[in-house]
Formats: C-alpha cells, structure tokens, sequence
C-alpha cells in the first residue's frame, strides 16, 4: 500500500482558505500568518496550520473577553454619568426630545448623532464621505474624541415650509466643542435650515471643531444659514463638504456679526450630477484683534452645472482677513463666478483677497471672478451729503448698501440683528 504525503500548504492558501472558511476570524488568520515570528515557525515546520489557527482562536477569545469587560466598564461609566448629571443638563436633554418628537415625521427627522447612528446602520456609509478623515489634525480629534452633533433629514419629496433650527451650545470655558453632523436632503425634497454656533456668556475661551457632511440628492432644494456668535478668545475650526447630484441646489449663507479670536473656513460644494447648482453668501464683519481665513471650492464635475461664490467683508481694528474662494471646472458647459469685495474701516486692519478659477480637461467651460478691496469712496458719501445726509448716514448708507449679497428667507428677528450690526459699524469710523 501507497502512502500520500499531504502536500504542506502554502501561507498564501491559509490565508485564502481562513477568509473563504472563517468569516468572523479569517482577518485575524492572515494577520497572524503577516506576523514575521509565526510565519518563520509555520515555514520551518514547527507549527502547523491548525497550530496556528488554534492560536488566533485563543488570541480572537483573549480579545472577545476584553472588549466584554470594557463594554461593562462603558456601561458602568454612562450610568455613573446619567447621575451625575446636572438638573441643567437633564432640562437640556429633556427640550431636546421634546423637539424631537414635535418634529413633522412625515416631511424631517432630526436627532442627536449618536441616537442616529445607533437606529439606522445605513447612515455610516454617509460617514467621513465628504470630508476626508485625516484632513488635517482637526478632523482627525473629531474621529478620535469626538462626542454630538446633529442629524437632519429631510424625507423625499418633502415641503418644509417653516426654517429647521438648530444650535450648538458650549457651555464650559477653555475647552473644546467636537461635533460631527449630517445633513441629507432627500430626492426632491426642499428645506431651509437655520443653525447657530454660540457660547454661555461666561465663556470667554475655547475651541469649537466642527465636521458637517451635506447630501443633496437629484432633485432637492437646500437653504443652509449659519450664524456664528463666538467668544472673542474662541477659535473656530469647521470642515464642511456637500455633494450635489443632479438637477438639485445647495444655497450657503454664512454670517459673522460678532468678534472672535480666529477662525478657519473652506467649504467644499461638488456638484456630482448634471445641472446641479451651488451658491455661497457670506457676511463677515472683522473685529478688534480677529484673524479670519474665510473661503469656498465649488467643484463643478457635472455637465451643466452652476456655481456662483459671493463674499463681503468688512475689516475694523486689528482684524486680519483672508478672503479666499476657488472654482474649479471639470465640464465644458459649467459655468460660475467668483466676488470677493473687502472694505477697509480701519488703518490698522488688514486684507487679502485670492480668487481662483482652475480648469481641468474642459476648454469650453466658463468661470469668471472679481475682487476688491478699499475703503468707503469719498466720491460716493459726497454724493449723498449732497442729497441731505450727513457724513454717518451717508456712510452707514453705504456699508448697508455693500454688505447686502441677497440672503433671503431669514426671520424677522435675524434680519433685524442684521439691520443694527450694519447701522452700527460706523461707530468710531
């Protein structure tokens, strides 16, 4: 009789063999065989293969029982949190469902991330889609340490006829705001959203990062206004992205009325499908000693897309602006345009203006942009001097008449703080 010697397989077919057989270890398999310690053994013949899947079995239970034991001590903690909680705390919580559940099912949902990601598994493909991860370090301690955010999602084919609120509070001094959101408008749904970044009053240090991923999808209509209201000694580090798919429009609206120590914005608008659109308006107000670098990149990949990019600044005192805004063009029939106006109120305030219009592979496509920036014209608070004005009319006339990029659709109480903030930049001029 013939005895077969069973040919010793080959690391390459354990590994095929543990992802094909074992679906819940074969990763763990073919970590252990890149292990240079267990191949050498495994090679040389002192383990075999059921040796070393008997080891990953072992290794797979060691890790089971710890991530149990961790679980627990999560557990333990977030009751250990629950009451600990403050009677201010539990209030907040308590108006948070409260307006939760007085939202119109049938048209929005609105909830806090985590409860959002715990209720739908489909939500973590939306996940770090728009914004990249490792970006830079700001995204990546969102990823890491993390905690809230909001979700909002407007259900297809959807009319929401009064504006989506929503605020993200800092309530603790000298330290850090890191939310993740996710905002999703449905196939043909339209909505406006109203959000504002704000702290307590006894706040006067901190730092907000901020991720907000937005998902327009063919058809839908999306109003996003947001105004932030910072501590001057806060810095601010949002990371935006938005895809837009066809035949659908993402207008932004962004106001800053109030100091802050610094803050970082570049917005980035895809618009994926064929005739999607995207417009950016901005009102930013520079203060005492703020550093602002404010921008915008629209994407426009889609055969007849649309973008237009619109920003105002007005610079005070020791304020530095950076006033930045990128097209970039990857289809022969796109067309956009750039405006970045700056005024200058102060001799000792500072201001740059960088447009850039880039075309890639799309000879035909059409971009266009304008920048400026100066001080209030002579010429013209002469000219309304000599309609009867005096000089602060004239020049609060004018700054009105600068700041104003057509922001519709906001309620009566912000258009009237708008209102005040511009009747009142003249002070000192």
């Amino acid at each position: 009789m013939t005895t077969k010697t069973r040919k010793k397989p080959t690391v390459e077919e354990i590994r095929k063999y543990a992802m094909e057989n074992y679906a819940n270890g074969g990763d763990v398999i073919v970590e252990a065989m890149e292990d240079e310690e267990i191949k050498a053994e495994f090679l040389k013949g002192k383990k075999s293969a059921k040796q070393v899947w008997e080891a990953v079995k072992e290794t797979m239970n060691i890790q089971e029982e710890q991530r149990a034991v961790a679980q627990s001590h999560a557990d333990q903690n977030h009751e250990k949190e629950e009451e600990n909680m403050t009677n201010k705390e539990k209030v907040q919580q308590q108006v948070a469902e409260e307006v939760t559940q007085e939202v119109e099912k049938d048209k929005e949902e609105i909830k806090k991330m985590e409860d959002a990601l715990a209720e739908y598994p489909w939500l973590w493909d939306y996940w770090w889609k728009t914004v990249e991860v490792d970006q830079d370090k700001y995204t990546a301690q969102v990823e890491l340490t993390g905690k809230g955010g909001y979700f909002i999602r407007i259900l297809p084919g959807a009319k929401v006829e009064e504006p989506i609120q929503s605020c993200l509070l800092l309530d603790e001094a000298d330290t850090s705001q890191r939310v993740h959101n996710i905002v999703i408008a449905e196939e043909n749904s339209e909505a406006r959203i109203i959000t504002g970044c704000t702290v307590n009053p006894d706040v006067e240090k901190g730092l907000h990062l901020g991720v907000s991923e937005f998902y327009i999808k063919k058809g839908a209509q999306l109003t996003f206004t947001m105004v932030h209201n910072w501590a001057e000694d806060f810095h601010v580090r949002p990371r935006t992205g938005i895809v837009v798919e066809e035949d659908a429009t993402f207008i932004n609206n962004y106001l800053l009325l109030k100091p802050v120590r610094s803050i970082q914005s570049y917005p980035r608008a895809e618009l994926r499908g064929q005739n999607a659109r995207a417009r950016f308006n901005s009102i930013i107000y520079g203060q005492k000693e703020s550093e602002l670098d404010m921008g915008s990149l629209i994407e426009l990949n889609g055969a007849g897309t649309r973008g237009e990019s619109v920003s105002r600044s007005l610079g005070k005192e020791k304020s530095q602006i950076m006033m930045r805004g990128k097209l970039k063009a990857r289809s022969n029939d796109a067309q956009a345009h750039l405006e970045c106006s700056g005024m200058l109120l102060s001799e000792e305030a500072e201001m740059n203006a960088i447009p850039e219009l880039w075309v890639e592979g799309a000879p035909q496509a059409d971009l266009t942009h304008e920048a400026a920036v100066g001080p209030v014209s002579e010429e013209s608070v002469e000219y309304l001097m000599s309609k009867g004005f005096d000089r602060d009319e004239a020049v609060s006339a004018i700054i009105q008449g600068f700041m104003q990029v057509g922001i519709e659709g906001l309620p009566d109480v912000l258009n009237q703080m708008l209102q005040e903030t511009f009747a009142s930049m003249t002070n000192g001029f």
